[in-house]
Formats: C-alpha cells, structure tokens, sequence
C-alpha cells in the first residue's frame, strides 16, 4: 500500500503531493511545523499542539485557512489511512501561494510514519551534547515560534553529530541558556530544576509543558529563570525534552561530566513520570 498524506483537503498518495512554486513557504519560509508522536492510535497532546501552531500563526501573519476541528480529524484520518498506532507526524502549514491569480488559501501537509524512538541505549548510559557557538536573540520575531526557518538548527545539529553528540546547546547574544536546536534544557541542583524562561526567549515545547505539570503534580520543586554556562557546569544533573525523545539525560557537556557522569535520580522519575504520562494520555480514546 502507497504511503499516504494529507494534502491540503484530502487523502493522498505521498508521490502525488506537490507544492506550487508560488508558495510561501517555500520562497520565503513563510510556515509552521509540528512534530508529534502518536501512541495506542492517539496523538499526544494534540490540543496543545494544536494551540502553538495557531498561537504562532496568528503572531507572525501567517495565512491560516484551517479549524482545529479539521486538521484534527485530517490527522486521524491519515492514522488510519496508513494504518498506524505508533507514529511519528509532521504537520506543516504555509501561508500558500503568493501568486495574485490564486485565492489565498493556506497549504496544510501532514504526514505519517512509524515511530522510531531514540536508541535504548541513550536513556540506559546517558548521551553527550555540546555547545553551539550560534547565538539567539531576543529581538528576532521568530524566536519562540516552529517556523520553517530551521537552517541554523540543522546546521548546529550536523555539528554536534560530528562530535559524536546527541544534540547541541543555545545560548542567547547575552549569554542565557536558551535550549536545545530540537529539545527544551532542564538542570538540576540540589534536587530542584531548572529551565530557561519562555521569554529567554525558547520554543514553548510541548514536552517543557508536560514536564513542568508533572513536578508540580509530584511535588518536585521546579524553577524557571534565567541560567547560564556555570549553572551548567555547576548541575547535578541534565535533561532534554521533545515529545519524540520524551526525557533524555545528558551525561557529558562537550568535554565536562555532568554529576558524577550518571544518570540522576530526578531524571530517572522525569524519565517514569512522562513514559506514564504519555500512556495515560494515548489510553484516552480521541
């Protein structure tokens, strides 16, 4: 059976989806994406997804021509087109094309593909990231948005893969900690964590949300503030997040171990807590 996509109001063939020249996106990055996971045939926080990317649109002007009830159904729909339950989606919206002789509409691509989850290894021993000599800025507009401007992350992220390292490290033109090129950055000291503000500014994950509800529902202190390269040097403990990853310890920064190069005790539970979390939320029916 040919892989199927939802493009634009309808189910197709993955062959048969092609964007027009005149789009937006493509001349000018003029887009959003979301990168969810699906688990037991239900989207994890699809809501919330679902809330970033209109938040986002409406904030930069871009053209949105779809309900949340729509890409919604759009999104189970291709589920069980390519009959899948554990899933790995990218949703992508553009402001459409540009050309005067077409009505203005948005162009929505959704795909669908067996969720591969990260190596067992990485959450057994721990992984390594480094530090990007790339910096934020708190001016750019498109900073705390998933646009498809995503060239610099790419470029960071290659980076990091040559060092042998899982991701690579943000910071800010004044030299906060930012986040990750695909992942929120938690620290941990003397049993509290740590993360960046949003208005450090970092992308509001999905996954940073889930987590901050689960110290809170587990009674485990959790701050967030302004942090920068000695907090990091200085932690107990390190973890990344995203919603394919879910919680990801960091053993290693660049040359520094972080603790005693092993995976903590607060990581561990984060670790439990967002495994259950997602099985408790991908066991609602949708």
């Amino acid at each position: 059976m040919a892989e199927k996509v939802f493009f634009n109001d309808k189910l197709i063939d993955a062959g048969r989806a092609k964007v027009p020249v005149t789009d937006a996106g493509l001349l000018y990055g003029a887009g959003l994406f979301e990168t969810m996971r699906a688990s037991n045939g239900v989207v994890f926080c699809l809501d919330d997804h679902l809330e970033r990317l209109f938040s986002s649109a409406e904030k930069l002007s871009i053209n949105n021509t779809y309900t949340k009830k729509q890409i919604t159904d759009a999104v189970y729909q291709l589920l069980e087109a390519n009959n899948l339950t554990e899933a790995r989606l990218r949703l992508t919206l553009t402001s459409g094309s540009v050309s005067k002789d077409c009505q203005l509409k948005s162009t929505l691509l959704i795909t669908a593909t067996k969720l591969e989850p990260y190596p067992a290894e990485y959450y057994k021993n721990g992984v390594l990231a480094v530090l990007t000599s790339y910096r934020q800025n708190l001016n750019d507009p498109v900073y705390g948005h998933k646009t498809l401007n995503y060239l610099p992350r790419i470029m960071a992220l290659n980076q990091a893969r040559m060092k042998m390292a899982t991701e690579a490290i943000w910071f800010t033109v004044d030299n906060k900690l930012a986040e990750g090129c695909i992942s929120n950055i938690f620290l941990v000291k003397d049993d509290t964590i740590c993360t960046p503000t949003i208005e450090t500014p970092v992308l509001p994950g999905i996954a940073r949300k889930a987590v901050l509800q689960i110290a809170k529902q587990n009674n485990i202190e959790l701050i967030e503030k302004d942090l920068y390269i000695d907090d990091c040097l200085g932690a107990d403990e390190i973890f990344m997040t995203n919603v394919i990853m879910q919680v990801l310890p960091v053993v290693k920064l660049e040359k520094h171990t972080v603790g005693k190069g092993k995976i903590g005790a607060i990581t561990k539970k984060l670790m439990q807590y967002f495994d259950e979390c997602v099985k408790q939320w991908c066991g609602k029916s949708k």
